[in-house]
């Protein structure tokens, strides 16, 4: 009986028949892995790319515009009709905005919260003589579903309670002296 378990195991690891096989299951799913990873990494790198784009010309519009108080909704769908990968843009994209003093610091939250929290913008109106002007600054959250959520990168990503990974996006612009 020993024998002849021997003997079938000898044959058995002699033979080569479904090597190639062997080695497909195996090397594969580290190969689709790492091309959903890819394809997750280059959606997460455009749909950043975006957002920075949208909201620095959004805050390039707010810098030149006529005197207009720009409001939170407003800037918004701005940043949303410039981007064109925020899905569900009402509900995904958060704002921020806040004044600063450059020669009094006191500095933001480092993490953005992704709520809409927003202070509103003063108008270009008039220029007083020796006042100083307004540091504004803007930060944008989008959330979004990753494609491939529960594989490769898309496992990786920080995610919060629905499954959904934050992008960000910050900017700055000084109002114009009233």
């Amino acid at each position: 009986m020993i024998r002849h378990m021997h003997t079938a195991l000898t044959r058995f690891r002699r033979q080569d028949d479904g090597s190639a096989t062997l080695e497909f299951a195996i090397i594969i799913p580290a190969f689709l892995m790492i091309l959903m990873s890819t394809v997750e990494l280059g959606l997460v790198n455009i749909r950043q790319s975006q957002l920075e784009r949208a909201l620095d010309q959004t805050v390039r519009e707010l810098r030149l515009s006529t005197g207009e108080p720009a409001q939170h909704d407003a800037i918004r769908d701005r940043v949303c009709d410039l981007s064109g990968f925020i899905e569900n843009c009402a509900t995904s994209l958060r704002l921020e905005m806040v004044s600063q003093d450059p020669f009094n610091w006191t500095g933001i939250n480092p993490e953005p919260d992704c709520v809409s929290r927003i202070e509103d913008v003063q108008p270009v109106r008039t220029f007083t003589n020796g006042q100083s002007n307004e540091l504004m600054l803007i930060r944008a959250c989008m959330k979004f579903r990753p494609i491939f959520s529960d594989w490769g990168l898309g496992g990786d990503l920080g995610k919060d309670a629905d499954g959904r990974v934050s992008l960000f996006a910050a900017s700055a612009f000084v109002q114009e002296p009233r």
